[in-house]
C-alpha cells in the first residue's frame, strides 16, 4: 500500500508500484497529452492538486482506480516538498531564510491530502475483491543489507549452493568473489586449514613441507622450482577446481588387484588430495602400526587447472589421470610407466619390493612355499602398476549391543603374512570380511563367522592344553547347531510353508536363546564331567571384567607366540578354507576367542592353526556408511566380485 512506503526523491512512476498506463491516459504523459517534464519540481504540475480539467481526465481512466495515482501524486508532492505547505523547490530556493522558516513551521499535510490518502488506501484494500485488511509490513530485501553481513551469511551456506546464488544478481556475484567465503567453506567442508597468504612462517616453512610432498628428495632451495605459486591462487579456485571437482573420490576404497585387494584412503591433505595405500605391518608383528604410502595425488599447478600425478615408483611424481567410472567406483592411470622401472631391471625391483612389503630379503625366508607365494604376489601385482580400479567400502556401523566395537583388524594368515579383516556384527552373528586376501581366500570373502548364540566354556588350563579335548567340545557344539537348524527347517516346512532359512542365518526362535553352554547340552553320561565343569555362570568373567586363563593347545601352530594369556569369553564359529585359486571352498568349525576390546583370535581346528587379530588404530576419513543397508549392500558387492 502506498501509505506505508517511503519513496526516494525524485520519484519515478515505477517507484510508485502502480501501472504505467491508467485508462486511456498515462502517468508518463501530461494531462494535455504532451510528455511530462523530467523533474517533478518544474512547471505547473508541481503545484498542489490539479485543475478541474485535469481531474476529469484522471477520472475517465476507469472508476475508483483513478484515486490511486491521485493519492500517489499527492503523497509524492508532499514528500518532494511541493504544494502550498512547502512550496515548489524552485520557489523555495528563491526565498530568504525568514520565509523558509515560516513555511517550514506550517503543518505538513492538509485535510485534502489526508482525505486522498485515506481514499487510496481503502480503494487499494477493496480492489480486486480481496477485502479490507491490515496493511502488510514494508518489505525488506537482502540487497539492502551491508556487504559485510552478506559475506557472513553466504559463508554459512553450503559451497554447492553458492554458484546458484551468484546467478541472482550482479551484487551477489561480486560479493561471492570474496575469498573469506570460500576459505571458510574449504575449512568446514574439507578441513583445509592452510593459509594461502602465509605459507612462509617463522621456524617451519609450509612451502618446504609441500615441496617434500611433491618430491621427498628435493633439497632446500630447489622447492621453488617445482612448487606452485599459491600466493596468486584463491580459495575459490581451490574449492571449485580441486575439492568440489574431486569430492567423489574421497573416502575408503578397495583396489581391484585380483585376490590380493588392498586398502586405500583418499583424503584432503593440506592443499592436496592424496590417495594413501595402507599396508599391514611386517609379519608377524600384528600389534605394530599400519604402514602407508602415496599412490597418487591431485593439486593445483595453475589457477584454474588441477593436476593428477602418479606417485608409484622411485623417480618421483609423474603425469597421471583419474576417471570416475560410475558411482562408488573410479580408476587411475599412469601416463609415464617408465618411471616405475629401475635401472637394475626386474631383480632390483623385486628386491626393493620385498624389503618394503616384507621387511626382509629373499635369503632370510627359508620356507620354500612362502618364497613361491611371495614371488607370485610380486609378479601378479606388477601387472597393475599402470592402471587400477577402486571400489568404495565403508567402515561397519556400531551398535551399543555389539560384543566389541566393530572395525578393521590385522590378522596372521600363516605363510600369506598379515592381512586386513573387517569385523562387523549382524544381529546374533559376527563376520570377518577380508579387505586384503591371498590366492586361497581372496579379498572380499568372509574368512570367519561367529555364532554369538553358542558360547563355549573352556576347560581348565591343563585340559585346554589337549587339542583332543578342545576338538571334542567344539564338535559337540557343531552337532548341536546342525540339529537346531534342521528343526527350524522342518518347522518352517510343516508350519506355514515358508522356504527354509540358510544355515548361515538361523531363525531366531524361542529355542535359540536357551542354548548357552555346549557342555550343558551333552548327549550322554560321558559328558557329565564337562557339564559339571561348565556349571558356573559363564557370564561372570565378561561382566566383572576379569579374564579366564588361556593357552593354545599342544599342536596348534601360531605365527605370533606373543598372544594374550587371558581371555574374556569364547564362541563357536566357522572359518573359510579353500585350495589354491579359491577351489573347493568350505567352512570348518573353530573357536572365536575374545581377548579384549582390541584383540581377538580364532583357532582353525582342521588346520590346527591359530590367527591373532589386532585392531587397526589409524583414523580413516569419509569412511562412514550412510546407512546399515548401504553397508550390507557393499559387503555383497565385494564378495560377488571374487565368488
Amino acid at each position: 500500500m502506498l501509505s506505508g512506503i517511503v519513496f526516494p526523491c525524485p520519484v519515478r512512476a515505477r517507484d510508485l508500484g502502480v501501472r504505467s498506463r491508467l485508462g486511456r491516459g498515462g502517468l508518463n504523459r501530461s494531462p494535455l497529452g504532451g510528455r511530462r517534464r523530467a523533474a517533478w519540481g518544474r512547471g505547473p504540475s508541481c503545484s498542489r492538486g490539479r485543475g478541474p480539467a485535469d481531474r476529469r481526465r484522471v477520472r475517465t481512466g476507469g472508476g475508483g482506480a483513478a484515486a490511486v495515482p491521485r493519492a500517489g501524486m499527492a503523497v509524492c508532492a508532499r514528500l518532494c516538498g511541493v504544494g502550498p505547505s512547502r512550496g515548489c523547490r524552485r520557489r523555495q530556493q528563491r526565498r530568504g531564510p525568514a520565509e523558509t522558516a515560516a513555511a517550514d513551521s506550517e503543518p505538513d499535510t492538509d485535510p485534502e491530502e489526508e482525505r486522498i490518502e485515506a481514499g487510496a488506501a481503502a480503494l487499494a484494500g477493496a480492489g480486486g475483491g480481496r477485502g479490507a485488511g491490515p496493511s502488510p509490513p514494508p518489505r525488506c530485501s537482502l540487497l539492502e543489507l551491508p556487504p559485510e553481513l552478506l559475506v557472513e551469511i553466504f559463508a554459512s551456506l553450503p559451497g554447492t549452493d553458492l554458484p546458484s546464488l551468484a546467478q541472482v544478481c550482479t551484487k551477489f556475484r561480486r560479493i561471492l568473489h570474496t575469498d573469506t567465503i570460500w576459505r571458510r567453506r574449504c575449512r568446514e567442508e574439507y578441513g583445509v586449514c592452510e593459509n594461502l597468504r602465509k605459507l612462509d612462517i617463522t621456524g617451519v616453512s609450509c612451502r618446504d613441507v609441500y615441496a617434500k610432498r611433491i618430491n621427498p628428495r628435493v633439497k632446500s632451495g630447489r622447492f621453488m622450482k617445482i612448487l606452485p605459486d599459491y600466493e596468486h591462487m584463491e580459495y575459490r579456485d581451490v574449492y571449485t577446481c580441486l575439492l568440489h571437482r574431486y569430492r567423489h573420490i574421497l573416502g575408503l576404497w578397495q583396489p581391484d588387484i585380483g585376490p590380493y585387494g588392498g586398502l586405500l584412503n583418499v583424503v584432503v591433505d593440506g592443499l592436496f588430495i592424496i590417495g594413501w595405500m595402507y599396508l599391514p605391518p611386517h609379519d608377524p608383528h600384528v600389534d605394530d602400526p599400519m604402514r602407508f604410502k602415496p599412490l597418487f595425488r591431485v593439486h593445483l599447478m595453475e589457477r584454474k587447472s588441477a593436476t593428477v600425478e602418479c606417485m608409484y615408483g622411485h623417480r618421483g611424481p609423474h603425469n597421471g589421470h583419474i576417471q570416475i567410472v560410475k558411482k562408488d567406483e573410479f580408476s587411475t592411470k599412469c601416463n609415464q610407466t617408465d618411471h616405475h622401472r629401475m635401472s637394475g631391471g626386474r631383480q632390483e625391483e623385486f628386491r626393493t619390493w620385498l624389503r618394503e612389503e616384507w621387511g626382509r630379503t629373499l635369503e632370510d625366508i627359508f620356507h620354500e612355499h612362502m618364497q613361491e607365494l611371495i614371488l607370485m604376489k610380486f609378479i601378479y601385482t606388477s601387472q597393475y602398476d599402470n592402471c587400477l580400479t577402486y571400489r568404495r567400502i565403508y567402515l561397519p556401523p556400531s551398535h551399543p549391543d555389539d560384543l566389541i566395537r566393530p572395525g578393521l583388524f590385522k590378522g596372521t594368515y600363516g605363510s600369506h603374512g598379515l592381512e586386513i579383516v573387517m569385523l562387523s556384527f549382524h544381529g546374533k552373528r559376527a563376520r570377518g570380511t577380508k579387505i586384503t586376501g591371498d590366492p586361497n581366500i581372496p579379498a572380499g570373502q568372509q574368512t570367519v563367522e561367529i555364532d554369538l548364540m553358542h558360547r563355549i566354556q573352556l576347560p581348565d588350563v591343563e585340559s585346554l592344553r589337549s587339542f583332543n579335548e578342545l576338538s571334542r567340545i567344539v564338535l559337540e557344539v557343531r552337532e548341536q547347531v546342525r540339529q537346531e537348524q534342521q528343526q527350524q527347517e522342518d518347522g518352517a516346512e510343516d508350519g506355514d510353508g515358508r522356504a527354509p532359512q540358510s544355515p548361515r542365518e538361523p531363525q531366531r526362535g524361542p529355542a535359540q536363546p536357551s542354548v548357552e553352554l555346549p557342555a550343558e547340552k551333552g548327549g550322554g553320561p560321558a559328558d557329565g564331567e564337562a557339564a559339571a565343569a561348565a556349571a558356573p555362570a559363564p557370564e561372570q568373567p565378561a561382566q566383572s571384567g576379569q579374564g579366564q586363563p588361556f593357552v593354545l593347545p599342544v599342536g596348534v601352530s601360531s605365527r605370533n607366540e606373543d598372544y594374550p594369556r587371558t581371555c574374556r569369553m569364547c564362541f563357536y564359529g566357522t572359518g573359510l578354507i579353500a585350495g589354491h585359486g579359491f577351489t573347493s571352498p568350505e567352512r570348518t568349525p573353530g573357536v572365536f576367542i575374545l581377548f579384549d576390546e582390541d584383540r581377538f583370535g580364532f583357532i582353525w581346528l582342521e588346520l590346527k592353526s591359530f590367527s591373532l587379530y589386532s585392531r587397526v588404530r589409524a583414523t580413516f576419513r569419509n569412511a562412514e556408511a550412510p546407512s546399515p543397508q548401504a553397508f550390507e549392500e557393499m559387503l555383497k558387492n565385494i564378495q560377488s566380485l571374487t565368488s
